[in-house]
């Protein structure tokens, strides 16, 4: 259990009865002080790739703040390959809430990157969960985008012969092929060229705020056409100039204000 007020905590969560456990990492007050921001990372990324951001909302906001790594990937526990095609439906469905059960988190937003913006729109549609009260969204995936594809062939070619194998050890440790491959094959899959979370986006009923960079490599402004268009007027947009797949990191100037202002907002929403 989360203690009630965490400067910075590193701990562990356990998710199943085999034992195995994801890292996790908390910023400011507990889940009985204040509700909660789940941050979920890109499909190659792990709680420490986000570096100093979590932080950073959390201590703007007055929020919690937690962040992990999914099995496989960071310091959690490895996870089987090659992992099912519905694994974003997985992670969000059965996975994000036993996290939220384990931590005793009530009132929460999530804020989710890249594979992690699509785990948490599905969540947001398919979960019933009165706690939720907003999602943010940073290069969100709603379908497979031929863009998606190109980019990911062309990092398993950095993976295989360059230096991204040796740039994600130092994240990843022993999970580096585990995270690679279990993202990777799975969106070179020729089944999942059809992968799709459209279906699903009229569910939300919770505000959306969706960040896009425009010169995002693996995804295009096609990606937020599709939210809007599933989800309606629950989402504001923030397109983003002369940025790619990582807003927050490489606009965090334009991000940050952007988040602190739309979770702000979120305090008198229901479920508070």
């Amino acid at each position: 259990m989360v203690p009630e007020v965490i400067p910075h905590h590193r701990f562990r969560i356990p998710i199943d009865g085999a034992g195995d456990y994801l890292e996790a990492a908390w910023w400011g007050p507990g889940p009985q002080r204040a509700p909660t921001l789940i941050f979920l990372h890109e499909g190659l990324g792990c709680v420490d790739l986000w570096k100093d951001f979590p932080a950073n909302v959390a201590a703007i906001t007055g929020w919690g703040a937690l962040a992990y790594s999914r099995l496989g990937y960071g310091g959690s526990s490895p996870c089987l390959l090659p992992r099912p095609l519905d694994f974003m439906q997985q992670e969000a469905l059965v996975v994000l809430p036993r996290v939220i059960a384990q931590t005793g988190i009530r009132d929460y937003l999530l804020i989710g990157h890249s594979d992690g913006g699509s785990i948490a729109l599905v969540h947001a549609g398919e979960h019933s969960n009165s706690g939720l009260t907003g999602v943010v969204t940073m290069a969100a995936h709603v379908f497979c985008e031929d863009l998606t594809r190109q980019s990911i062939r062309a990092a398993r070619e950095r993976y295989l012969s360059g230096d991204l194998k040796e740039h994600l050890a130092v994240y990843h440790g022993s999970n580096t092929r585990c995270a690679f491959k279990g993202w990777s094959d799975v969106w070179l899959h020729p089944e999942f060229a059809s992968w799709s979370i459209d279906a699903l986006l009229p569910g939300i009923t919770v505000p959306v705020l969706a960040i896009q960079g425009e010169n995002d490599p693996y995804g295009s402004s096609l990606q937020i056409d599709g939210i809007v268009a599933g989800a309606g007027d629950a989402v504001t947009v923030e397109m983003i100039g002369d940025c790619g797949h990582a807003p927050h990191h490489e606009k965090k100037e334009v991000v940050l204000p952007a988040i602190v202002a739309f979770v702000s907002e979120r305090l008198g929403a229901p479920g508070r």
